[in-house]
């Protein structure tokens, strides 16, 4: 009787830890979807970065722009966007001077649609897939002015790597 009850126990002991698993969190430093990193340069220098001043990036049939450390203002000069990982395209409004009713600097609206193809990547169980894009090579994007004409104020973009896999390298850049 004693070692039927010593067997039970030890199984019943034995089977309560077969039942752990191994805890699925995605590690902070897991690479995953990158953003699209863009960096602005003077168009009289080119070699120059140039700070951007209130811009604000809304994409397409959102209402509010996309956030960067907690506010809507970029006031750099570089900004890290989110490209839609269910579509073959994805579009934005840069707004330059956003809300300003200054008549020197009001605020100028340039539209850019991006066109790429997406690649899902395995990472992980904990993290799921991850999405890498590549610019489509024929018509990356399509730079075009505001509904209301009001003179682009991106003068040139320019692809300078077309693979976004990182987001530790520029991918794009806008010269004005």
């Amino acid at each position: 009787m004693k070692k039927t009850i010593l067997l039970l126990l030890v199984l019943s002991f034995a089977f309560s830890f077969s039942s752990c698993e191994k805890d699925d969190i995605c590690d902070g430093n897991t690479i995953t979807t990158p953003r699209l990193v863009i960096t602005f340069y003077d168009a009289n220098n080119a070699s120059v970065t140039k700070n951007v001043t209130n811009l604000s990036i809304f994409s397409e049939g959102m209402d509010e722009a996309v956030s960067f450390s907690g506010n809507t203002l970029i006031n750099g000069s570089t900004v890290s966007i989110p490209l839609k990982v269910n579509a073959e395209s994805t579009t934005f409004r840069f707004i330059l001077n956003y809300g300003s009713t200054s008549i020197v600097a009001p605020a100028n609206e340039d539209i850019i649609k991006f066109n790429y193809r997406t690649q899902n990547i395995y990472v992980s169980r904990a993290c799921g897939y991850k999405t890498n894009y590549t610019l489509d090579s024929t018509t990356p994007f399509v730079h075009s002015d505001a509904a209301t004409p009001d003179q682009k104020w991106i003068n040139v973009v320019y692809v300078s790597n077309p693979i976004i896999a990182n987001e530790n390298e520029t991918h794009l850049e806008i010269y004005f």
